[in-house]
């Protein structure tokens, strides 16, 4: 989990997840559970699905190498992936803009392994993706 320096800002979705995992465990009682709810809701947290920035969090990767040819490191916990928007969401809970301006990233960052991009962009462009011709056939021209 990253340092942060200053209070961290929840969701709703994100209380929500917190609370329903923590009472998932056997060893809690409703009084914890209603103990931890009151403490997440009485922190700060963001209600709009825009993302604001968040305070700066210390990355658990090296910031200079969050990146390989074939892999593509999660700042907040250190771990490698070909792309990171499902990691990002399942574990931490965060979009990829909320990650962004977690890490102060510019928004052409990527977060997909540069070799793997390219496998997709050629794919694509071998299945004829990203052209677009009109195809003047008689139906075309009976609606004009």
């Amino acid at each position: 989990m990253p340092h942060l320096t200053t209070k961290q800002q929840l969701s709703e979705t994100s209380i929500a997840t917190i609370v329903s995992a923590f009472a998932g465990r056997n060893d809690v009682s409703i009084d914890n559970i209603m103990a931890l709810l009151s403490r997440l809701q009485s922190a700060e947290f963001d209600k709009g699905g825009d993302a604001k920035p968040r305070s700066q969090a210390l990355p658990a990767a090296v910031f200079e190498q969050k990146m390989t040819a074939d892999t593509i490191y999660c700042l907040c916990c250190g771990k490698g992936f070909k792309m990171l928007k499902r990691h990002l969401g399942a574990e931490h809970g965060l979009t990829e803009a909320e990650y962004r301006a977690m890490f102060n990233l510019p928004d052409d960052t990527p977060l997909v392994a540069p070799s793997y991009s390219k496998r997709k962009a050629e794919y694509a462009k071998r299945s004829g993706l990203g052209k677009y011709t009109r195809d003047k056939s008689e139906k075309n021209e009976e609606i004009s």
